[in-house]
């Protein structure tokens, strides 16, 4: 399977530093920055994806659609990992009260969700789509960093030392035997 990954456009809240996650915060109006930003990155882009998925949160639906899809599929697995008590406040502020952890074992950590139930949503996810040749996802940061963090190192404990900015656009080959493995290793 082929799975690229844009993470949604910028909101309000990313403008400033505010965690957002499962809170359904709009993006904010596209500018000409944005739009070449958004033209480069359909330069990467296949003609066709086997499915177009983004999360049941405004802010991916509104960057597939300024990417030009209307037609997709949501999956409410993308979705954001949910910040709890931290939502609508400073990523710092996350960051400073669970320090160790947050870069070196956040699957510990439990927010408004364990980010344990991410790991356990991103495995589900790779399962449910394995048969799909390849996959367009409109997502979310953490749900992105957590992907990565367990394609490239079967874990995503790592996510957090992973960096995706708003609008990036990463493809990953996801190989089979990436299906099977995980429950434990998450």
């Amino acid at each position: 399977m082929e799975l690229t990954l844009i993470r949604h456009l910028q909101t309000e809240w990313n403008k400033r530093g505010v965690l957002q996650g499962s809170k359904d915060i709009p993006i904010l109006d596209l500018d000409e920055t944005v739009l070449a930003s958004i033209e480069k990155n359909k330069q990467k882009l296949k003609q066709k994806y086997s499915i177009i998925l983004t999360s049941t949160l405004t802010r991916t639906q509104q960057t597939a659609v300024a990417y030009g899809y209307h037609d997709f599929a949501i999956d409410p697995l993308l979705n954001e990992l949910d910040f709890g008590m931290f939502e609508g406040k400073a990523k710092n502020l996350l960051i400073e009260t669970h320090k160790k952890e947050w870069f070196t074992n956040p699957s510990n950590i439990e927010l408004g969700e364990r980010i344990a139930d991410l790991g356990d949503r991103i495995l589900t996810f790779l399962q449910k789509y394995k048969d799909h040749e390849s996959i367009l996802v409109f997502g979310h940061g953490s749900w992105i960093r957590a992907c990565v963090s367990y394609l490239k190192y079967g874990t995503i404990d790592k996510m957090n030392q992973i960096e995706i900015k708003n609008n990036q656009l990463l493809t990953i080959k996801v190989r089979e035997e990436e299906y099977e493995i995980g429950r434990h290793h998450i």
